[in-house]
């Protein structure tokens, strides 16, 4: 009786196989991903452009006129300041709306979707609705002028015009982040909360105890997120304030943007953009390891 002869396939091996399906991901990620960023990091120390002269290399000198230019310290304000009230906020905001959302059997679709509506909304197209909304003589201060209030020059004061790029960013991505919450509420067992009911517990320490630890991985996503999409905010700028009035609402992203393509300065623009890589990949560390997450 003749015997079968079995060869080993190439599939036996789980680390070849594992790697051979990983390399079309990965010759893209390093393309994409890993190659402009290593490019990023050797041009911020260079100087010159994209020209016959060429670049050439000069060091640390960008990173040490970042260090010395009171504008880079303005708009890294600018931009902490705009993150720490977006990112709070929307968070706050959405993750109640989720928890009376999840209370609302009859109306959760509904609400869902129309929440949701202006995170699919092009920045762009909401940027030139909120200029609208906040002009001199719009709709928000035709209001004011109902209630006897004093108009305020919204997009023109120093003061004003940061809330307004705050307001936005909010709303945008507050339908986001509820959905998010909404799913994470939905994945916590009923049955914890009738635990806490039967302990006596009110609705404040369910929330408390039961909610928030429950809904931990969410909250860091959505922090993370959140964060992320504020710090590379750009639309809201380019479209609202153009950076102004004085420099008051001038961003990282929009700082970058205008000595890359308006001053032609690549090479700073190159180590201002290093420099906020390096904040959003502390940021992001230090919300994982204060969330506790492996």
């Amino acid at each position: 009786m003749q015997k079968k002869i079995y060869t080993k396939s190439w599939l036996d091996n789980d680390t070849f196989a594992a790697w051979t399906f990983l390399t079309p991901a990965l010759i893209l990620l390093g393309i994409f991903v890993i190659w402009p960023i290593a490019y990023l990091f050797y041009l911020s120390f260079t100087a010159g452009s994209f020209t016959s002269s060429g670049i050439y290399w000069i060091g640390l000198k960008n990173y040490w006129r970042l260090l010395l230019t009171p504008d880079f310290w303005q708009v890294l304000g600018n931009t902490a300041y705009f993150t720490v009230a977006t990112v709070i906020p929307s968070l706050a905001i959405s993750l109640g709306l989720a928890v009376l959302l999840d209370r609302s059997l009859a109306l959760r679709g509904i609400l869902r979707s129309a929440y949701f509506l202006p995170s699919i909304i092009s920045l762009v197209a909401a940027g030139l609705g909120f200029r609208w909304l906040f002009q001199n003589t719009g709709p928000v201060n035709a209001l004011l002028d109902v209630f006897g209030i004093t108009p305020i020059f919204w997009l023109g004061d120093t003061f004003w015009a940061m809330p307004v790029l705050i307001i936005l960013s909010i709303w945008k991505q507050l339908g986001f982040n509820m959905v998010v919450f909404l799913a994470g509420l939905q994945a916590i067992p009923a049955s914890r909360y009738e635990a806490a009911e039967l302990d006596g517990a009110n609705a404040w320490q369910q929330f408390w105890h039961v909610t928030l630890p429950g809904l931990q991985p969410t909250l860091i996503f959505a922090t993370v997120t959140t964060a992320i999409f504020t710090l590379r905010s750009f639309e809201q700028v380019y479209v609202i304030t153009g950076g102004g009035p004085l420099n008051s609402t001038n961003l990282l992203v929009y700082y970058i943007y205008q000595e890359a393509f308006a001053q032609f300065d690549f090479g700073y623009a190159a180590a201002a953009a290093t420099v906020l890589l390096a904040f959003t990949l502390v940021l992001v560390y230090f919300q994982l390891r204060t969330w506790g997450e492996e």
